[in-house]
Order: C-alpha cells, then structure tokens, then sequence
C-alpha cells in the first residue's frame, strides 16, 4: 500500500504546485489555458508516441485488454443513460460525464501504483492501449462533432485522422508494430517533449482550482455526485464481474483487474473539457474527489482481493 499513497503524493505535489501558481497568477489569467492547449497539440501526443512505439504489443494483447473495454463501456453506458432521463445535458457534456465515470488515471497515477504495489507495470499497458486508441477516438470524435455548427459526413468519417493525439496514437502503434526506430535525434527530442505532457496537465488542472469549490449548489453538483459514485465505486465491480465471471481470473490477476479499475478518473478529461469548453467544472470536481476516494477504494479492493 506503499506504492498507492507513494504514487498519490508525487501527483498531489505536482498539482499543488500548479495550485499555489494559480493563486499567484504567474503567468496570467489565461496561463492554464495556454498550457492545457499546449499539452493538447504538442506534449501529450508526443508522449502517447514514445509510450506506444516502446510498448511489446504481443504482451498487451491479453485478456486485461476486453476487461477494460468492457468495464469502461459498461459504465459509461450508465452514466448516459442517468443523464439522458435525469440530467438531460447536451450530448457534449454528457460524454465529458461519461469519460469522467469511465476513463481511469493509467499513466502518471496507474504506472506508479502497478510498478510499486503490483510489482507489474505490463498490467496498464491493455488499459492505455483501449484508453488511447479506442475510448479517446471515440469520445474526441463526439466532442468535435457537437461543437461544430453543421458536422458532414466526411467531417465524422475524418476526424480521427486530424486529432492530433489520435495521430500519435495511431503513429506509435505503427512503429511498435513495423519495428522501425526513428533516427535517435528524433527519438530524443520526442521523449524530451513528451517527458513535459504528464507535469503540464497535472500544472494547468493545478491552476484551475483557485477558486472553485467542488460540489457548489448548481446544476452541476449531481451529476459530479454520479459520476464519482459509478468511477469510484461501480467501475470496480463491473471489473470484478467482467474479469472473474467472464474470464475466469482470480488470485493476483483478478486483483491486478480490479486495482486498475479503482484508479482515479484522468486529466486527460479535464484536458478534454478545457480544450472543448464543456463540461468544465464537471470533469474538474470528479477528478478531484474521485483522486480522494481512491486510496480508500484500492485499500478496501485489496482487502478483499489481496
């Protein structure tokens, strides 16, 4: 349990950092923005490159790989179906909310924890994989299409070819897959971009907070409450239930299912929300409260599962 508070507090440092500039105004008013942008176009998809291009795509290629879709899916599906008869938000913002319930921290929080407390870091690479080339072409192609005005037919059937995240993803995959290395300056400046992404957003998610107040009376405050209810508490059993009745794991498997599961919700979503402007203070609030509710959620998955 060491890894799991070890792996939160070097997340929670670099957030607070961003917090304390955010208070300061260093920067500007717009300094989170600007690096929220930044890390959209440029470090974010250099670091997705690097990862997939290192990654040994025979051994990801498991079992984890349908557990996190199905998992995630299952959820997300939830989540749709309370905001469409409950909330009745703008399809944008419900697939901000969606994301938020379903979409797990699987690099700067999920590497640590499984390196440390599972002594595995291959166990995130499935869920980085399905998050990267599945889950966040999908979602990005919902928010391009509704905050355009009049979105075609070639605008759907194009728009993961102009995202650049999904680019890289696509680029690293490819290389992984050939074989091919790019010439080592190239690789270099890459890993040095990318080496930026994971502090950049955890800085800008940092600067957003001054100010806020998570659960403030508003329409946004149930649908946090579900959101972190279904990522905290639900994801983790659907893991369970995909990943013991349908696959069969159990022992230090079925725990390496379920903990993944149990990570908090990502940055990327409040990227996302920032990049879009939907759903903001939705994806802000539930991936705060949702990081908080996740020490005790793995204590209590490793209690049970350990």
């Amino acid at each position: 349990m060491l890894g799991v508070l070890g792996g939160f507090a070097v997340v929670g440092a670099v957030i607070l950092v961003g917090y304390v500039a955010g208070r300061l105004v260093i920067g500007g008013t717009q300094a989170g923005f600007a690096l929220n942008q930044v890390a959209f176009f440029v470090t974010n998809p250099a670091l997705l490159f690097t990862v997939l291009a290192d990654a040994d795509l025979r051994s990801v290629f498991s079992e984890y790989l349908p557990i996190a879709l199905l998992s995630s899916l299952a959820i997300a599906a939830l989540y749709v179906l309370v905001s469409r008869f409950l909330f009745r938000r703008a399809a944008a913002e419900t697939a901000i909310g969606a994301m938020a319930s379903s979409y797990v921290n699987a690099n700067n929080i999920g590497i640590p924890i499984t390196v440390y407390a599972l002594g595995d870091a291959t166990l995130i690479a499935p869920v980085l994989l399905v998050q990267l080339l599945l889950l966040a072409p999908l979602y990005l192609t919902i928010l391009d299409l509704t905050s355009s005005r009049k979105p075609s037919v070639r605008a759907v059937l194009t728009q993961p070819f102009r995202n650049p995240m999904i680019i890289a993803s696509l680029l690293g995959v490819a290389v992984s897959a050939t074989g091919f290395r790019p010439p080592a300056p190239v690789w270099d400046s890459l890993a040095l971009i990318g080496g930026a992404a994971v502090p950049m957003v955890l800085i800008s998610f940092g600067m957003s907070l001054p100010g806020s107040r998570p659960l403030r009376a508003g329409p946004d405050r149930l649908q946090v409450l579900t959101a972190t209810l279904l990522k905290s508490a639900l994801m983790p059993v659907a893991a369970y239930l995909v990943a013991h009745h349908l696959f069969g794991l159990d022992g230090e498997r079925l725990l390496g299912a379920v903990v993944v599961s149990a990570l908090p919700t990502a940055q990327n979503v409040f990227m996302f929300a920032a990049r879009y402007d939907r759903g903001i203070p939705l994806a802000r609030d539930t991936v705060l409260l949702s990081s908080v509710l996740a020490i005790p959620a793995l204590i209590v998955v490793a209690a049970l599962l350990a």
